[in-house]
């Protein structure tokens, strides 16, 4: 690969040379005209960052559906106490990626951190599976969600035509790929306002539940324990739906190439943003206890929407709207990360050259973000595109696991290496023995999706010998020239280069090349 990606390289700077002759205002400049490195710029500040954690860890989830946690726990009390676990379980996992994040620089968050610990294979399987089902699908949903919420007015007594719900799904993914094409902050931008306004929509909801229990309504509470489950299962599948509400606290580790002085913005952004969350959650589901009684709490698809019809009156209106900007904010932040993901994964050769190029003016990494586009519209295709959620959601779980892993192992076999953040080993030996159990639930309650999930990712296997594991003589002539017409037609058309990692960073950080 590497002959091939210096022969791109050439005809790279070709097309669009990265160098020229030095003028009297490069030689004035405070860096003595020193050359600009083609790569990403760090444009996300902190604020930027806590935004994109927030804006995707709450989703729809705490607007639809938060009813999992209170089905299985079976009580007020102990459906708070589990919510209050799951927040405690996320932070340390929030920790561990607080100290990956600034000792592996690199963007790409878990492909990046199980790259550099346990080499390319299990790598590529995880970027694998994300390309071929957990990213197209997972965002294919959210812009179902957002689109059903918003034609909701439109059609009170009935569902919502189904190729209006598609095109508007798909009108919602084209707005933001080229939204985040045009440039980062615009996508932060878009990130900033979205997040705002799902903070102020579920602030609506706790004012309301903090007045009704002022006013002396606190029925729900006054024995908040009584009829607890004691079945160690159905707490275990509580705990579990609490913690998929959590997911999402990795998004920052995606683009850490792209932050503001991340050493300090990094662990600072999941420092203010996982406690914000959990005490969000907390507060929403008590406002939700306080109005509305269980049989109408697990009987309700959308709790808020439920909730808003109790006690907005003419302002019900204000939750749907409210979720499908949620969604909207959510997807976002997957396109953001994911792009970067497949960015990553192209420049470590891992994916088509072409998709680690970004364009030269607007530094944007266009391909993937184009590619990751396509694929989200090719899954808004499927009819049952629900029904392929059911088949990762034990993958989530396993790589995060693996990368926390890969942090025991570095602190093993790399004691030396610089980390801006190092925590005790306490914090990621607890969460990798919760991540263990967290593979373990869907694997044991949901066979036959999970089994179908680890096949999809096998079928990783034989792609990889072919065209990463195998020396490039022996490769198939087809896929490098394949490759090489695909990254010089995309150079031209979307006006790209290939981008240069900053070898000094990495090395001052202690990498090691893979």
């Amino acid at each position: 690969m590497g002959d091939l990606r210096q022969k791109i390289g050439v005809m790279s700077q070709t097309i669009c040379p990265r160098s020229r002759a030095p003028s009297d205002e490069d030689l004035k400049a405070p860096n003595g005209g020193k050359e600009e490195k083609m790569q990403m710029k760090r444009q996300i500040s902190l604020v930027n960052g806590i935004c994109l954690i927030v804006g995707n860890m709450i989703g729809s989830g705490i607007f639809v559906s938060p009813k999992g946690v209170l089905m299985h726990s079976a009580s007020y009390g102990l459906s708070l106490l589990i919510w209050a676990l799951g927040g405690i379980f996320s932070v340390f996992g929030a920790l561990c990626y607080a100290e990956l994040g600034t000792t592996i620089t690199k963007s790409g968050a878990s492909y990046a951190y199980i790259l550099e610990s346990f080499g390319g294979f299990l790598a590529f399987i995880r970027l694998w599976t994300s390309i071929l089902l957990i990213e197209p699908a997972s965002q294919a949903v959210i812009s179902l969600t957002f689109a059903n919420y918003l034609l909701e007015s439109f059609y009170p007594s009935c569902q919502p035509p189904y190729d209006a719900v598609r095109l508007l799904a798909a009108a919602c993914l084209c707005i933001l790929i080229f939204i985040n094409c045009a440039y980062v902050k615009w996508g932060t931008m878009v990130q900033d306002v979205f997040t705002y306004a799902k903070l102020m929509a579920l602030l609506l909801i706790i004012v309301v539940g903090i007045l009704k229990i002022s006013s002396g309504e606190t029925k729900s509470f006054e024995s908040p324990f009584e009829g607890s489950s004691t079945d160690p299962g159905a707490i275990a599948l509580a705990l579990y739906s609490a913690l998929f509400s959590y997911s999402g606290w990795d998004t920052l580790n995606f683009v850490t190439e792209e932050i503001e002085n991340p050493e300090r913005n990094l662990p600072l952004a999941i420092a203010i943003s996982m406690p914000i969350v959990t005490i969000i959650y907390l507060l929403t589901n008590v406002a939700y206890y306080v109005v509305l009684d269980m049989p109408s709490l697990l009987s309700s698809d959308a709790v808020a929407v439920t909730f808003g019809n109790a006690v907005l009156g003419p302002f019900k209106w204000i939750i749907p709207v409210s979720v499908a900007m949620s969604c909207y904010g959510g997807l976002n932040a997957s396109i953001i990360a994911a792009s970067r993901l497949f960015f990553v994964g192209a420049r470590e050769g891992h994916l088509p050259d072409s998709l680690s190029l970004i364009h030269l003016e607007r530094y944007t990494p266009i391909p993937a973000l184009l590619f990751n586009g396509l694929m989200g519209l090719i899954f808004l295709c499927v009819e049952d595109v629900f029904q392929l959620i059911n088949y990762f959601s034990f993958s989530y779980w396993f790589y995060v696991g693996l990368s926390v892993a890969g942090l025991i192992y570095l602190r093993i076999t790399q004691p030396d290496r610089r980390r801006p953040v190092k925590l005790t080993l306490f914090f990621p030996v607890i969460y990798c023995l919760c991540s263990l159990f967290l593979v373990i639930v869907p694997l044991y309650g949901d066979t036959i999706n999970s089994l179908i999930g680890i096949g999809i990712a096998l079928s990783g296997v034989p792609v990889y010998y072919v065209a990463i594991y195998l020396p490039v003589e022996r490769r198939p002539k087809f896929i490098c020239k394949l490759n090489a017409v695909a990254t010089k037609y995309t150079q031209k058309l979307l006006y790209c280069c290939l981008t240069e990692f900053d070898v000094e960073r990495e090395t001052q950080a202690g990498g090691k090349t893979q």
